[in-house]
């Protein structure tokens, strides 16, 4: 009898579009990505008392792209050329993620802002604004597109690149990891950019600034959300 597919929890963005009318969005690139990988995409309600029902029900979890963290509560004053998350988005992803950590069998994936939040949790820092500090700041907004190479062949974002090669991924972003904290540097952009980072003694705790879910690639794309679902499918 085959196995069932795992169910993928996915944490959306908020919107608030009249005082009072708050929803929860999620493109449907991250959901088919999920599905096409075998698994069972669930956008989770952005609700903090369900965070442990999430965990209870859900094999392995994706956090979202979206606009910017307000910096304040880790440490930092947030730039004024920021574009601030919905206040329940930040919360939720800051929650979810700190319960994510102590639970290290439990499969994650970060995908741009989703990534920049697991710095965040862990203890790292962001550059705010990179317009301001990187010259070539457009070859990373818009969908462009550039290489990623891994920081070493020790982890999946290694197997994804090969070892020592270089890969081509879609990214669209204004922010980037400047110090991941307790995490560790998977793979820089060939222009210097944190690009990947993850917990080795997890059993997949991976955050990528680019766009796997729009990435062509097959290693850096469809490939990121295969080993992600069957790692959840063979969650203990």
């Amino acid at each position: 009898m085959p196995s069932p597919r795992p169910i993928i929890g996915i944490a959306p963005d908020v919107a608030e579009p009249r005082p009072g009318s708050m929803r929860a969005t999620c493109a449907l690139t991250y959901a088919e990505a999920v599905r096409v990988a075998g698994g069972w995409p669930v956008v989770l309600p952005p609700i903090l008392e369900l965070i442990p029902q999430h965990l209870e029900h859900c094999d392995g979890f994706v956090l979202t792209g979206g606009d910017d963290p307000r910096t304040e509560p880790f440490g930092h004053p947030t730039n004024p050329k920021a574009t601030p998350v919905h206040p329940l988005r930040q919360a939720f992803d800051t929650a979810l993620l700190s319960a994510l950590m102590a639970s290290p069998q439990t499969p994650t994936l970060g995908v741009c802002l989703g990534m920049q939040m697991m710095a965040l949790v862990a203890g790292g820092s962001l550059d705010q604004h990179l317009p301001d500090s990187m010259p070539a700041a457009d070859r990373h907004w818009n969908n462009a597109g550039h290489r990623v190479q891994a920081v070493s062949s020790a982890s999946v974002v290694g197997e994804w690149c090969g070892s020592g090669q270089e890969s081509f991924v879609t990214s669209h972003h204004r922010q980037a990891v400047r110090d991941p904290g307790r995490l560790r540097v998977a793979a820089v952009s060939d222009d210097g950019l944190i690009e990947a980072i993850d917990d080795p003694g997890a059993r997949f705790f991976v955050g990528v600034q680019w766009h796997p879910e729009r990435t062509a690639a097959r290693a850096l794309g469809a490939g990121v959300f295969e080993d992600f679902v069957r790692t959840a499918t063979a969650r203990e």
